[in-house]
């Protein structure tokens, strides 16, 4: 019970988060992205059982019909380098959490958010400007052509 109530906590917070109006809520990225709202974080976990942040990222674009390498390093070397002021929905953003350089991903997903796994609350959307990911924050890189990234974000910026 706990669970479910969790999940409908944070899809409701996902909703109010990116509002129901917009192009990005209508977007296939949303679509990849909301049903592993809640789901429960995993190491090695790569599917809605449980995710590890990589594992989310790569179930998300494998939804767009995108590969991306299985790890957050990984994931890290492929695509473009975007100024944090340039980000767009389906950016992938990179952390350094544990002091040894790139060990964390997520999905930007528009108003200065991200969505990711966390190792304490599994996926959810946070602020890119909360003090633990700020000051962590060490590049974003857009992995879709931009043909790609019109069809699966809309036109959300």
């Amino acid at each position: 019970m706990k669970k479910k109530l969790a999940a409908v906590s944070l899809g409701l917070a996902l909703a109010l988060t990116l509002g129901t109006g917009s192009a990005f809520a209508d977007s296939k990225l949303n679509t990849a992205i909301k049903p592993a709202i809640g789901v429960s974080y995993k190491t090695g976990g790569t599917t809605t059982s449980g995710f590890d942040c990589s594992g989310f990222t790569s179930y998300v674009y494998k939804k767009l019909g995108l590969s991306l390498p299985r790890t957050s390093t990984a994931q890290y070397k492929v695509g473009t380098a975007v100024a944090k002021s340039n980000l767009k929905a389906g950016d992938l953003v990179f952390f350094n959490t544990s002091g040894r350089g790139i060990s964390h991903v997520g999905i930007y997903v528009g108003d200065g958010k991200f969505a990711h796994s966390s190792t304490s609350r599994g996926v959810m959307i946070s602020p890119l400007s909360q003090s633990y990911y700020a000051k962590r924050y060490v590049g974003a890189k857009r992995v879709m052509s931009q043909s790609t990234y019109k069809s699966v974000a809309a036109n959300y910026n």
